[in-house]
């Protein structure tokens, strides 16, 4: 049995606005892997049933793994549980589902994803990450890397997989900020009559995007393209299916990106021995971008539902349970990675769990490693490394690590380049 703890908070969002909070998950780690964490009512959204929060690395894998006694499907794959209603909507999308549907869904999305055609994109967001550094770093001096280059990277590259013209990028945007930044004070919530946040993810809230969506589709079977949605407006996906990919992709595609990014970058900062070791060439970019995805993995918590009574590092869990993975934690556990919080860009092996595991490991994965290797390797061909000009400004949020501004200033090369 786990030792009796008072368990400290991993829910409320407003925590990590300070960064991945270590000491609480490193306490939880060695003490409680599996605790019982309250729901209260935080920023307008109403208190939950509570949930537990499982922290250890082999213990986020074995629920990944594992969707017959962890469901996707029960309770969908956010923390807070959705209107009932909604639920049944919200099970169209693969993420919220199991096998064997699941993977029915994710074999015919697969073939859009083929490496021919993500290796053909490589070409275009080399040229992209090249002209927004030469803009951003033009006259040398500090720049928020964020709203001067990542943002528009992440988004630009989703834009040309998808085959949605640039001119739409800003609704793209718009949506991904509606579903992705919804506890961030920033990004005021849409109020129901009766003054209640609406959840992002509800029909009436992806309307727009969903309409949109088969608009697109339509112009692709008469127009079709080297793109994704070309692909999938000519595959066996009902409508209702065809949208919520649509919403998946554009939400996962531009966000893992656009969180992982700035966020490798930010790691690089903290440490530049590690740095320096990267722009000399000293270690592997592959390597390297699996090292700064494990020390700021896009994604915080996913949430799962007990499907049957059973037991989770000695604690007993009951069906209906929730049951979150933090992936933040796992990616810091002791057990797995010797000297976590050293970032270490030559780290092999490095199982992380940043794209999660089992049957919803990332669909995308490849395509995600793929536009960070350019993106770093374009940032080290740009200058002779990256300084913080000051601190960053993280989102709100208890599932997106992400990052809302980070100031930085280019450094000169310190020898030529050959």
């Amino acid at each position: 049995m786990q030792s009796r703890i008072v368990a400290p908070d991993v829910f409320d969002p407003r925590i990590y606005a300070a960064g991945i909070p270590h000491d609480r998950f490193r306490l939880l780690r060695d003490r409680a892997p599996v605790a019982r964490q309250e729901e209260p009512e935080i920023l307008g959204w109403p208190a939950g049933s509570g949930f537990w929060a499982v922290t250890r690395h082999a213990d986020v894998v074995r629920v990944l793994k594992d969707s017959e006694t962890y469901s996707s499907h029960l309770g969908a794959t956010q923390i807070r549980d959705p209107d009932p209603a909604d639920l049944p909507f919200i099970r169209r999308m693969m993420l919220n589902q199991d096998p064997p549907g699941h993977g029915r869904l994710r074999r015919l999305v697969s073939r859009a994803f083929t490496p021919g055609r993500i290796e053909r994109f490589a070409v275009t967001a080399r040229e992209r990450a090249r002209e927004l550094l030469r803009a951003a770093f033009a006259d040398g001096g500090e720049v928020d890397l964020v709203r001067a280059v990542t943002d528009d990277y992440a988004l630009l590259n989703l834009t040309d997989l998808l085959g949605v013209p640039a001119s739409d990028r800003g609704l793209l945007h718009a949506w991904t900020e509606r579903v992705i930044a919804y506890q961030d004070p920033d990004e005021p919530p849409v109020l129901d009559a009766e003054g209640r946040p609406v959840n992002p993810r509800s029909p009436a809230m992806l309307a727009e995007m969903f309409d949109y969506a088969q608009g697109l589709a339509a112009h692709k079977r008469a127009h079709p393209a080297d793109d994704v949605m070309s692909v999938l407006a000519a595959s066996e996906l009902a409508d209702a299916e065809l949208e919520m990919f649509f919403f998946l992709l554009t939400v996962a595609g531009n966000d893992t990106v656009r969180s992982a990014a700035p966020g490798g970058v930010l790691a690089l900062a903290e440490h530049p021995d590690e740095q320096r070791r990267l722009w000399s060439g000293e270690v592997s970019m592959d390597t390297a971008v699996d090292e700064l995805l494990r020390v700021h993995p896009p994604v915080l918590s996913f949430r799962r539902t007990a499907a049957h009574d059973t037991e989770l590092a000695g604690q007993k869990i009951r069906e209906g349970d929730k049951v979150v993975v933090f992936h933040a934690s796992a990616n810091y556990d002791e057990r797995v990675f010797a000297d976590p919080h050293r970032l270490d860009l030559g780290r092999t092996p490095n199982p992380h769990v940043s794209f999660g595991d089992g049957p919803h490991v990332c669909l995308g994965a490849h395509f995600a490693r793929l536009q960070l290797r350019v993106f770093h390797e374009e940032v080290r061909a740009a200058c002779g490394g990256l300084a913080l000009a000051g601190p960053p400004r993280r989102l709100v949020s208890n599932f997106v690590n992400g990052i809302k501004s980070l100031p930085v200033r280019p450094l000169e090369p310190s020898a030529p380049r050959s």
